[in-house]
C-alpha cells in the first residue's frame, strides 16, 4: 500500500482544511501548514534539479529550524533519504560519515558554512536556493517499508553506525507514544532542548507536532537553561521535552519556579532520570516529568512513566505497540527483581546499521532488538535502569564510547595510558572520568581536558583527569573497570 510520511505529516492538514494552522515558530520565523507545504513543494522541485535521486542519501548539517523542517519532509517526498547528523562535529567526523553514508549532497545552514566547506569532497545545498524555483507536486510512490531516513549512532559499539528506518516508522511512533503516552494535543507547542538529528528532538519537533496539527517552537542555537525558559515563554510552548543533565542545569540556573508557567508536562529521556532530581525539578517548577527511554534503533521512547502515573526513579511500562523482555547471561527470561539485559520488540525498529552486518546481528536479533542496558522489572510491573550491559557511556542523553575518549587522550604526547569510565555526579548524572597514566611529569588535568575539548565534542570531554601509576586488573590482565567507576564517583563528588 502506498504511503509517504511526508504527505502523512503534512498534506493531510492541507487536505482537512488546516492550511492556516500555525506549524512552526521561534526566532527564525513561522510558517503555516500552508506555507509549509508550498515550501516543502518547492524544495522537492529543488532537490530534483540538483540531481538528488530517490534512495540516495542527503547529509543533512543543519540547525533546528523551518529549513531543517523542509529539507526532511521534501527529500522524504522525492524518495530520498535524508540524513540528519549532529552539529557539534567537526569537520573530521562530518567527513567522515559523507564518506560512509555515500551521499552525493551535504546540505547546511548558513552558520555551518565554513566547517562544512572543510569537510566536504561533494557539492554543497544551500536551502533558500532550492527553495526559490516552483513546487514540484510529483509525490515518490513509497510504501511503509521503503526507507526513508537514517539517523546515526555510536550505540553498543563505539563507532557510528548509519541506523535505516522505514517510512511507516514514523507513523508508529507518532500513534504509539506521540498520541498514547504523551497525549499530544492540536492546540500544543512543542519546545526541546535535544536537537532535531537527535531521534529524541526528532520526535519532540517535527515528527509529534506535524502529525496532529500541532506547532513546533524551534530554537537553533545550542540549548541553554535561559533561552530555553524564555523561548517556552515567548512562544508559548505547552510541552517541554530535555533529559536529566539539562533538567539539572535549570535547577542550577537559578530560573525562577514560574519560568515555566505554560508548560502542561515535560518528558525526559536519553538516561535514567533519578528519583531525587525528579522531585527537586517538579516541586521548582511545578510541571511534571513523565521519564522514558528510547534508542536511535527504535527511533522514539518504547519504555516510559505515564501522566498522572509517575513512580520517580523508574522507567515505568512499556509503552503500548511494544513487548519487552528481561533476559540473563545464557538468553533466559529472569524473574521479578531479577537483573538482566532489556529486549524490545515494536513496528519502529530500524532495519540495521548501514553496511555494518556485525553489529546489526549483535544488535538486531530477530523480532527483537537488545538494548545493552540492565534492568530489573518489579512486581507491579514498573521498569528500572541499573546502567550499561557493557562500557559504553551515556552523557547527556548521547552515546560516548570510552575508546574514542581514551585513543583521543592517547594523542596527547604526555599519556601513556588511559581508560575511561563513567560515574554518578552529584546530581547522579553519569559523567566520564580519565584514569592517566603519565608518559612524563608534567601534563596536567586541566590541560588534557583542553585538548579532549578541542578535538572532539564536547560533552565527550573528562570531567576530571586522575593520575595514577598503575591499574588495578583481573587475574588474566583485564583493567578492572567497575574499581575505577568506584573511585570516580569520589573524584566527581569531592
Amino acid at each position: 500500500m502506498s504511503f509517504n510520511a511526508s504527505t502523512y505529516l503534512l498534506d493531510r492538514h492541507i487536505g482537512n482544511g488546516d492550511g492556516d494552522r500555525l506549524a512552526l515558530t521561534g526566532v527564525r520565523g513561522e510558517l503555516t501548514y500552508a506555507e509549509l507545504h508550498d515550501r516543502v513543494r518547492r524544495t522537492a522541485g529543488g532537490l530534483r534539479r540538483a540531481g538528488l535521486l530517490p534512495e540516495q542519501r542527503l547529509l543533512m548539517f543543519m540547525a533546528d529550524s523551518p529549513e531543517f523542517v523542509t529539507v526532511f519532509l521534501a527529500a522524504l517526498r522525492i524518495g530520498a533519504i535524508p540524513v540528519p547528523v549532529s552539529t557539534m562535529m567537526r569537520a573530521g567526523g562530518l567527513a567522515a560519515l559523507l564518506d560512509d553514508s555515500r551521499a552525493p549532497f551535504l546540505i547546511v545552514t548558513p552558520e555551518f558554512g565554513e566547517l562544512a566547506a572543510q569537510a566536504a569532497a561533494v557539492p554543497i545545498l544551500e536551502p533558500d536556493e532550492l527553495a526559490a524555483g516552483d513546487p514540484d507536486d510529483a509525490i515518490y510512490p513509497t510504501t511503509e517499508d521503503s526507507p526513508a531516513f537514517w539517523l546515526y549512532t555510536s550505540g553498543t559499539t563505539g563507532k557510528p553506525k548509519g541506523a535505516m528506518h522505514r517510512h511507516g516508522s514514523i507513523r508508529v511512533v507518532c500513534e504509539t507514544y506521540g498520541q498514547q503516552i504523551l497525549g499530544i494535543r492540536r492546540d500544543d507547542r512543542c519546545l526541546s532542548a535535544a536537537k532535531a538529528f537527535f531521534a529524541y528532538g526528532l520526535g519532540n519537533s517535527l515528527l509529534f507536532p506535524l502529525s496532529v496539527g500541532a506547532a513546533a517552537v524551534l530554537e537553533p542555537a545550542p540549548s541553554k537553561p535561559d533561552v530555553i525558559a524564555e523561548r517556552a515563554q515567548k512562544y508559548g510552548a505547552t510541552l517541554f521535552f530535555g533529559g536529566p543533565t539539562f533538567f539539572a542545569g535549570m535547577l542550577r540556573s537559578g530560573l525562577a519556579g514560574d519560568a515555566l508557567a505554560g508548560v502542561r508536562l515535560a518528558a525526559s529521556a536519553g538516561e535514567p532520570l533519578p528519583a531525587e532530581l525528579y522531585h527537586r525539578w517538579t516541586g521548582h517548577f511545578g510541571v511534571d516529568i513523565i521519564d522514558g527511554i528510547g534508542m536511535t534503533e527504535m527511533l522514539h521512547i518504547f519504555l516510559s512513566n505515564r501522566p498522572g502515573a509517575v513512580r520517580p526513579g523508574t522507567t515505568g511500562v512499556a509503552v503500548p505497540g511494544y513487548d519487552l523482555r528481561i533476559l540473563d547471561e545464557a538468553g533466559y527470561p529472569v524473574g521479578v527483581d531479577v537483573p538482566g539485559t532489556l529486549f524490545v520488540r515494536g513496528d519502529s525498529t530500524a532495519t540495521g546499521y548501514w553496511c555494518r552486518y556485525a553489529a546489526s546481528r549483535q544488535v538486531f536479533q530477530g523480532e527483537w532488538l537488545r538494548t545493552g542496558d540492565t534492568y530489573v522489572q518489579d512486581s507491579d510491573g514498573y521498569y528500572r535502569c541499573l546502567g550499561r550491559t557493557d562500557d559504553v557511556l551515556k552523557v547527556s542523553g548521547m552515546w560516548v564510547a570510552p575508546a574514542e575518549v581514551e585513543n583521543r587522550l592517547l594523542a596527547h604526547p604526555g599519556v601513556a595510558q588511559a581508560v575511561v569510565v563513567a560515574a554518578p555526579d552529584a546530581d547522579e548524572l553519569d559523567k566520564p572520568v580519565a584514569f592517566v597514566i603519565r608518559a612524563d611529569g608534567d601534563v596536567t588535568e586541566d590541560e588534557l581536558v583542553t585538548f579532549c575539548r578541542d578535538g572532539m565534542e564536547s560533552y565527550k570531554r573528562p570531567r576530571r583527569v586522575v593520575f595514577v601509576a598503575e591499574y588495578p586488573t583481573t587475574a588474566t590482565g583485564k583493567v578492572r573497570r567497575v574499581e575505577l567507576r568506584a573511585t570516580a564517583a569520589d573524584v566527581l563528588n569531592s
